[in-house]
């Protein structure tokens, strides 16, 4: 990191602005993610006229616009298989080179954003939904109980925390990540409104409109109490076989408890998503070892959600529905 070298065409073009800006070296170290050192050292280079040393690049203008042309045809290959075609397009280029090229160019590896596949039909009745509820005011939601059910793994995947050890430490016990082949998990049903999380309920079987009813009666019903009292409320809840069943609908007409309607496919626009989100991201430094250990760290880092979270989670529905809108019904961000 030391090393102006190091230093990709990107950062060197951002080091540039930020010292046209009046920037000083520390802070543009820290926004460029370098040291200050390589900073001061880019900076009297270029205030001295004089170019990088050593070998000439081995790759032409023509070659790296090659390079970026097959990165964006399929931007889900690796450095092997890119550099592969590269060099079938006869250019003569290593696989660190290729590597460094399209850092050069800005491209980072990171883990992919998970977006709901929609198609024509959902994002127009995605798009009606949100100009149908475009005018909503944050009272209005803070009436919505706000529902989903959520799958917990013992094992989170490529998504769990890394570890520092030595040479020769790869085996230690201490370094370990216990991985099976088929790991154990429960399905959690939960609920939220703009002033607190409810009960969580741990489902044993698979969830048809018999065993949700049940869920409804023994943890939305308190639930509803707990949140709202005795004040009116709106139900929230997808479009789950179980949810939208005609059992469903009678068991919520002889409750007299009124439901959101809600377009198909769009856990985007459901703020208790990033709830469960941020429970998982919270323990990802637990390890319990069973399904019973799972279910305490969860229902332990559940309670620790704040009622702050929680209003501000709801109070983002206006800003979930005007990037609905803008996407015409395409799945956004959130």
């Amino acid at each position: 990191m030391g090393k102006t070298a190091d230093l990709t065409t990107v950062q060197k073009m951002t080091i540039d602005t930020l010292k046209k800006e009046g920037k000083t070296q520390k802070v543009i170290a820290k926004e460029v993610g370098c040291s200050q050192s390589s900073v001061s050292k880019h900076i009297n280079r270029e205030a001295k006229g004089r170019k990088r040393c050593g070998r000439k690049e081995c790759t032409s203008k023509r070659d790296k616009r090659a390079l970026e042309r097959i990165v964006k045809q399929n931007r889900f290959k690796n450095v092997g298989e890119i550099h592969k075609e590269w060099t079938v397009a006869g250019v003569s280029a290593s696989r660190s080179t290729t590597h460094r090229r399209m850092q050069d160019m800005g491209f980072s590896c990171r883990i992919p954003r998970v977006k709901p596949l929609l198609n024509k039909r959902q994002r127009q009745k995605r798009l009606a939904w949100a100009q149908d509820k475009k005018d909503w005011t944050a009272a209005e939601w803070s009436k919505v109980m706000f529902s989903d059910e959520s799958k917990f793994c013992i094992s989170f995947g490529n998504q769990g925390p890394r570890v520092w050890r030595k040479t020769g430490e790869a085996q230690n016990p201490r370094c370990l990540k216990s991985s099976v082949k088929f790991p154990q998990s429960v399905m959690v049903w939960g609920a939220m409104s703009s002033a607190a999380v409810g009960p969580l309920c741990f489902l044993r079987s698979r969830v048809n409109a018999a065993v949700y009813q049940e869920v409804l009666e023994h943890f939305m019903l308190p639930a509803a109490d707990q949140l709202y009292g005795g004040d009116d409320f709106i139900f929230q809840h997808d479009l789950a076989p179980a949810h939208s069943a005609k059992s469903t609908s009678t068991w919520f007409k002889d409750h007299g408890i009124p439901l959101l309607d809600w377009p198909a496919n769009s856990p985007d626009l459901n703020p208790i998503e990033n709830l469960w989100g941020i429970v998982k991201r919270k323990m990802r430094d637990d390890r319990p070892n069973n399904a019973e250990e799972l279910k305490a760290t969860i229902k332990a880092t559940w309670a620790l959600i704040t009622p702050e979270e929680c209003n501000r989670m709801v109070d983002s529905m206006p800003r979930r529905i005007a990037a609905a809108i803008q996407a015409k019904g395409a799945a956004t961000k959130y």
